[in-house]
């Protein structure tokens, strides 16, 4: 009898420790999982249908046939994220060295849209406008800065959140481009 009392208490004992040691697994992997990498239903499929204007010049329509035909990056971005703001930069200089960047003004205001990058310089070769947000929607966009690595099929092969810049482009996502090519 007392082996089964002796049993029961070391049960007792036991049971708080292993739920312990599966909460701080479950928050180790919560803690030091990369945020910059969420991911997406879309990695290996075509970009969704959409139909949306230029930005620059609103008598343009677009639709996902402008994401195809060469490799490229589909930057998500804002006036309103300062994040924006400062990966534009970066932005730049990677459309100087030659990387194809299209982008997508999200829930934003098309004069504001406009100023912003008649002063910061505008690096994309296509800037489409998605003021309501539904290609971002269809896309499963968090928020801006987001981008996808897009190859010449259309077809998203990697998805980026957060800013671009000097470290995590040579660090990785130089070489997620250049695997596009």
């Amino acid at each position: 009898m007392t082996e089964n009392k002796t049993g029961k208490q070391l049960l007792t004992r036991l049971i708080p420790f292993v739920i312990f040691i599966g909460v701080s697994v479950f928050l180790y992997i919560g803690l030091f999982k990369d945020a910059s990498v969420l991911e997406s239903t879309f990695i290996g499929r075509p970009v969704p249908e959409f139909a949306l204007n230029d930005l620059v010049d609103p008598s343009l329509a677009h639709d996902k046939s402008v994401l195809k035909g060469k490799p490229m990056l589909l930057n998500v971005w804002a006036t309103w994220c300062p994040t924006c703001y400062a990966e534009h930069k970066y932005l730049n200089q990677l459309a100087a060295e030659g990387v194809y960047i299209a982008g997508m003004n999200y829930k934003d205001d098309r004069v504001k849209a406009l100023n912003w990058l008649a002063e910061l310089d505008n690096p994309y070769k296509i800037s489409l406008f998605d003021p309501d947000g539904m290609l971002g929607l269809d896309l499963g966009v968090y928020g801006a800065p987001e981008t996808f690595f897009i190859d010449s099929q259309g077809i998203i092969q990697y998805k980026h959140v957060g800013d671009i810049n000097t470290r995590n482009w040579n660090g990785k996502l130089k070489a997620v481009y250049e695997q596009l090519k």
